[in-house]
């Protein structure tokens, strides 16, 4: 008889687990060493339902349990819940390094920094003019954009007259130099409807001011993609956005724009120490604060700053103590003249920069002030100087033959509005000639 109600009592107990929506068991710590084991009826609905035990007939029977070898057990550390300042930036960064096992390049660092697709200071917010961080040369005047403007005309005809032309602005900010550039040249029917405009942008809240400020219209029949095409209302010119320029139809002439592009381009920074040259790298100090170290081993860079060091003079290399390059400039020229090569066309990259190699120009701007390169990350926009004889060479070498037009004036001679620091180089198929001014 004992038997028999041991066995209908375990049946009962085995419906009760399965038919409970709710979890079928809650486990319990006990004091060391062992759990208890508590069975969820699914008649109770009360505040301790998950806690009390099955019952049959009305006799009240202990709860069962189950002893657990718990010696070998990881015990993490206790989780802090004080409040943090922390922002997911630099949570995120942390997360990046802790993942690595090690620290993270200062390119890295500037590209999540920039352009993370949740928090990047590009990403979420209009950054210029005098409510930004920082004020560029078509916010100043119009006359900037007009300018550009006539010289792409000049290079227009250079190329002669194409019917169609890709023009093609790199980080064009809220668009003010391609919305002033197309007022200018508004009046010349021919080459504006010859412009197809390509603006490669990788911030969604920029790409609604440059559409904004283009003036532009939805026409035409949806794409497989429900979207319709975008005609500036200036010039009746179509417009189109992408996140890189390898994304921009190739086969027609093509006119590059880089106007402050380039200065944002991740960075690798170097320091001489006595193994040699040893990249600056980001890491998380005992203080849990990002700090710079330096890698004790070589890293993928060093072939592109072994490459820089050739271009450069011996004495030019010796005399440094710090070097930076920056891998993407060189890659991103390359195609730019690979590119004009195959379908003609030219380029422009107006920045600041330097006429020769860059030591440490690495720069944090907040709301028009200059802050430290790793205080609140995300909140600070970052750029260095442009090494401006790198994009010669590697233009040099894509090519093939010959040389790209090039200013290499000294500093007392170039243009003193925007400082002397602010060069432009011109990059176009040969066939055209050298454009203007750069004869």
């Amino acid at each position: 008889m004992l038997l028999r109600k041991v066995l209908l009592r375990g049946a009962s107990a085995s419906r009760l687990l399965i038919s409970n929506k709710s979890p079928p068991a809650s486990l319990l710590p006990l004091a060391s060493g062992c759990t208890r084991f508590f069975s969820s009826s699914s008649q109770s609905e009360g505040p301790n339902d998950g806690f009390v035990a099955g019952q049959e007939g009305g006799d009240e029977q202990p709860p069962a349990t189950i002893t657990v070898d718990r010696s070998g057990l990881y015990h993490p550390p206790d989780h802090s819940h004080e409040p943090t300042t922390e922002s997911e930036l630099v949570k995120h960064l942390k997360g990046i390094i802790k993942f690595r096992g090690g620290p993270i390049s200062v390119a890295e660092y500037m590209e999540e920094v920039l352009t993370n697709p949740k928090f990047g200071f590009y990403i979420n917010r209009d950054v210029f003019g005098a409510e930004g961080d920082f004020i560029t040369s078509p916010e100043v005047s119009q006359m900037f954009g007009e300018m550009i403007g006539v010289w792409v005309m000049c290079l227009w005809e250079q190329m002669g007259q194409p019917k169609k032309v890709n023009l093609v602005e790199l980080g064009p900010g809220r668009g003010t130099l391609m919305a002033d550039l197309l007022r200018g040249t508004a009046k010349f029917k021919s080459f504006t409807d010859s412009m197809h405009i390509h603006m490669v942008e990788c911030s969604p809240v920029l790409q609604k001011l440059q559409h904004q400020n283009l003036k532009c219209e939805k026409v035409g029949n949806a794409d497989e993609n429900g979207e319709k095409s975008s005609v500036t209302s200036i010039t009746g010119s179509p417009v189109t956005w992408y996140s890189s320029l390898e994304q921009v139809p190739s086969g027609s002439p093509t006119i590059i724009l880089a106007h402050e592009f380039y200065d944002a381009l991740p960075i690798h920074q170097f320091q001489r120490s006595s193994r040699g040259w040893s990249e600056k790298m980001v890491d998380v100090g005992e203080d849990s604060k990002l700090r710079f170290v330096l890698s004790p081993q070589p890293t993928p860079a060093t072939l592109y700053l072994m490459k820089r060091c050739k271009w450069a003079t011996e004495k030019e290399v010796e005399s440094l103590k710090q070097i930076e390059i920056c891998p993407k400039a060189i890659d991103l020229t390359h195609t730019i003249a690979q590119r004009i090569s195959s379908d003609g066309g030219g380029a422009l990259i107006i920045d600041y920069g330097l006429n020769g190699v860059i030591s440490d120009s690495l720069q944090a701007i907040r709301k028009h002030k200059f802050v430290s390169i790793l205080d609140d990350p995300g909140s600070a926009d970052l750029s260095a100087y442009v090494d401006f004889p790198s994009l010669k060479h590697t233009a040099e070498e894509a090519s093939g033959e010959g040389e790209a037009p090039f200013w290499e004036g000294p500093d007392e001679l170039a243009p003193v509005g925007m400082g002397t620091r602010y060069l432009a180089m011109a990059i176009v198929n040969k066939k055209q000639g050298a454009p203007v001014p750069f004869q």
